[in-house]
């Protein structure tokens, strides 16, 4: 799977983050603090990755701030983005089942190494639920997508 990867900035966490996925056979595109020249800002590089995501560049993407709400509100402005801040393993189950969440946002300051495992285990055994109200749930998200962009 093509992940794209931001980080405001270069902490251990972040790394652990880029050395996990590439362990668990993904290819990473990092952005930011992770990437030599990149922009750091939060707004910024969270763009970058959730971007990647919906022009299909990237599969998915996991965006990281201090505490991952700046990540995370960065990359739902970015139509066709579903960002979730995941601070347990069973959020990220339950964002990936019935939120179609499709962009990981992480707290640099909250999440350990042990913990980074269980989310993203979580996270990629995570599918989108077939329950017709949750589809239809996020067909209403993409719908304000749509009727925002005009698209």
């Amino acid at each position: 799977m093509r992940i794209s990867v931001s980080s405001d900035m270069d902490e251990p966490v972040a790394r652990a983050l880029l050395a996990e996925l590439r362990e668990r056979g993904h290819e990473v595109r990092a952005h930011g603090a992770l990437s030599p020249g990149d922009d750091p800002q939060w707004a910024v590089c969270s763009e970058a990755a959730a971007r990647e995501v919906a022009d299909g560049t990237a599969d998915q993407a996991v965006v990281c701030c201090w505490t991952g709400t700046g990540a995370s509100i960065a990359a739902n402005k970015v139509p066709g983005v579903r960002a979730a801040l995941c601070t347990d393993a069973v959020t990220a189950d339950g964002a990936r089942r019935w939120n179609d969440a499709n962009v990981l946002a992480l707290s640099l300051r909250l999440t350990s190494g042990p913990l980074l495992r269980e989310i993203l285990d979580a996270w990629f055994a995570g599918a989108p639920s077939e329950d017709p109200e949750d589809r239809r749930n996020v067909e209403r998200t993409m719908r304000l997508d749509r009727e925002r962009t005009g698209l």
